[in-house]
């Protein structure tokens, strides 16, 4: 039972970016799930975009990480200096989680283990109670989509270390296929690319930059260019090239052909009654993978089926274990008796 004075929290625990909801005030925080420390000393140097920003630009002692792998805790202890962190950063003092009821959101594969760990995580830190949800069954919510109806939804949901499609019905998870390969995956393949192609080396920012500004899924975009710096690997000098979007497309082209089987694949999991409910009503793109230019035009040429891209792709998640949070604080609501006792036995303490 919810106390009076318990917080709620829904958290979209994600490979590239955190974001938390609380429950009466809706998103309070989106920052990056990076976390530096000094190598010797243990040290916690920065967190979120502070910690970002040092990547590529920070001394030899600075080692910054992401804490988590394909949606899952590669490194417990920094996960929860990055949460608790996270967390005094919006409650405004030390305390971390005490009194606080959490939703997690996690990749819809992983197995109870890993979601038992993820639990743990947060409740040994003093989290009253933790519970993780599936992410499709939450962004699917948060993007406004009526999930206990005989319906069948799919959800694709184009993260930073996972894609993941999943076709939902009657508030469950019908079939699903993840790709553990995503955002990040297709930041290293344009430094990779950069590299072959034209001798040089850049960073993870830089190619993040290159993404956004000129990526794109479709060639029949007009063409773009943009400027970029990094070191010759010949001479090792410092060197400037321009690059197109066409180049960019050839990148993204590799990239998106394993995720169109991956939809393939799971309409083909589907019972022919949901797959043709997937069939008009098309699917939900979610994620930071949705704001790629021209990505919804080209997976609806490539399956045949109409792509609608939510209305906050980077939010949903969050807004629908929001929306979970509230459902769970209706259903928890003490009696007034109840709230009695409960500030009677706060006084006592």
């Amino acid at each position: 039972m919810l106390k009076r004075y318990d917080r709620l929290y829904g958290i979209d625990l994600g490979t590239s970016n955190t974001v938390i909801y609380e429950k009466g005030k809706g998103i309070v925080l989106n920052e990056p799930s990076v976390i530096a420390f000094h190598q010797h000393t243990g040290e916690l140097l920065a967190v979120g975009s502070e910690a970002q920003a040092m990547i590529g630009r920070a001394p030899a002692h600075v080692d910054i990480m992401y804490p988590l792998r394909h949606g899952v805790i590669a490194n417990f202890e920094r996960t929860s200096r990055m949460l608790q962190h996270f967390i005094k950063k919006i409650q405004g003092r030390s305390m971390f989680l005490r009194s606080s009821h959490i939703y997690i959101s996690v990749p819809c594969d992983i197995t109870s283990v890993q979601k038992r760990a993820i639990e743990e995580t947060v409740v040994h830190k003093g989290a009253r109670k933790a519970i993780t949800v599936e992410e499709p069954l939450a962004a699917a919510l948060g993007a406004g989509l009526r999930l206990d109806e005989p319906l069948g939804h799919m959800v694709l949901n184009i993260g930073g270390g996972t894609c993941q499609v999943a076709v939902l019905s009657l508030g469950g998870i019908v079939a699903s296929h993840t790709i553990y390969r995503a955002g990040m995956s297709l930041d290293q393949d344009i430094i990779e690319y950069v590299k072959r192609q034209h001798n040089i080396d850049i960073g993870e920012p830089t190619a993040e930059t290159i993404k956004k500004t000129i990526g794109t899924a479709s060639s029949s975009r007009e063409e773009r260019s943009m400027d970029i710096r990094g070191r010759d690997l010949i001479d090792g000098l410092p060197k400037t090239i321009r690059l197109t979007s066409s180049e960019i497309y050839t990148v993204v082209n590799d990239f998106l052909g394993p995720l169109i089987e991956a939809i393939r694949a799971t309409l083909e999991l589907c019972p022919p009654e949901l797959a043709g409910d997937v069939i008009e009503q098309g699917i939900l793109l979610c994620g930071g993978g949705a704001l790629l230019e021209g990505i919804d035009e080209r997976i609806r040429t490539e399956t045949g089926v109409a792509v609608h891209i939510a209305d906050r792709p980077l939010e949903c998640t969050a807004l629908g274990t929001g929306m979970m949070l509230n459902v769970e604080g209706k259903r928890s609501k003490p009696t007034r008796s109840e709230a009695k006792r409960e500030e009677a036995a706060d006084d006592k303490e």
